[in-house]
């Protein structure tokens, strides 16, 4: 879809979480993979944190990113396959206002195209809680990219059209 260059970029404050029981700073590549592309995009990373496959542990911190108003939204990679270890999507359950069914729907389809039906293990999902966006990304490298460029890109740009989440953003409280 088209980006309207006749509309001013606005620059979002997004945080970064990382889900994982095995990765640290020094290999987080899926971490790092989208700390550029948010970068590169003209966003600001505000935060930036690796955290493990616990539910408590995670809720905790999307709720403190959640109360913060410099974050308008969080995007995490790993924890949301089917394993008793993923625990993603039970940490957003806990902290959502409203689903946002169509981006996992999305993501899925997306990620059909290049891991067949493989792709059925995979519960992304985002959810909109309060006035912050939460999207949960799987871990892998090929998964992070998929879901940034191919949704996340023009989704937090204010400039695409026919409509993108930042246009939303000052509604999200009504």
């Amino acid at each position: 879809m088209p980006i309207d260059e006749s509309r001013t970029f606005k620059p979002l404050n997004l945080a970064l979480v990382t889900v994982s029981d095995t990765r640290t700073e020094a290999d987080d590549t899926s971490g790092d993979i989208l700390a550029a592309r948010i970068a590169d995009a003209g966003h600001c990373l505000v935060a930036r944190q690796i955290v493990r496959d616990d539910a408590d542990k995670l809720t905790q911190l999307l709720r403190s990113w959640i109360a913060d108003p410099a974050i308008d939204a969080v995007v995490s990679t790993g924890g949301t396959g089917l394993t008793g270890r993923d625990v993603n999507p039970e940490a957003l359950e806990r902290v959502k206002t409203k689903d946002i069914p169509g981006f996992g729907e999305l993501f899925r389809w997306i990620s059909y195209e290049m891991i067949g039906t493989s792709t059925v293990q995979s519960r992304a999902c985002a959810v909109v809680a309060e006035t912050t966006y939460i999207f949960a990304l799987p871990g892998s490298n090929g998964a992070v990219k998929d879901g940034w460029d191919k949704i996340l890109a023009s989704q937090l740009d204010s400039r695409h059209r026919p409509c993108n989440f930042v246009e939303l953003m000052p509604r999200l409280s009504e």
